[in-house]
């Protein structure tokens, strides 16, 4: 899959511990996801599946990022042009990356007292 060598070109070169941390992370989903397309029974076994890899912390939020994650489940388990799947791929990465610095930005609760 082209969008898995691009991101191991990323992160040879990559010198934000996090962004390369998260890189890392996304690499490893890939690996699985090819792993689950291989195993599937059909399109639909993969998604849930698909959709339960830990995309977010315990996989808590992961329904906020539903409608650009199943593009990209559905554009792999149907082996989609290498373009729809990256395209896929940014969707959910910039949909994912907004909710992520809205987590960051909301300041916590002050505690009584």
């Amino acid at each position: 899959m082209q969008l898995m060598a691009d991101l191991e070109r990323a992160l040879a070169v990559e010198e934000s511990l996090f962004r390369a941390q998260l890189l890392r992370e996304d690499l490893a989903r890939l690996r699985k996801l090819q792993a689950l397309a291989a195993e599937a029974a059909d399109a639909t076994a993969f998604v849930n599946a698909g959709m339960r890899i830990g995309w977010t912390a315990g996989d808590a939020r992961t329904l906020e990022l539903r409608e650009p994650l199943e593009k990209l489940l559905n554009e792999i388990y149907a082996r989609g042009s290498d373009a729809r799947i990256s395209a896929a791929w940014h969707e959910l990465h910039r949909v994912r990356m907004e909710r992520l610095l809205g987590c960051l930005s909301t300041p916590a609760p002050r505690p009584d007292g």
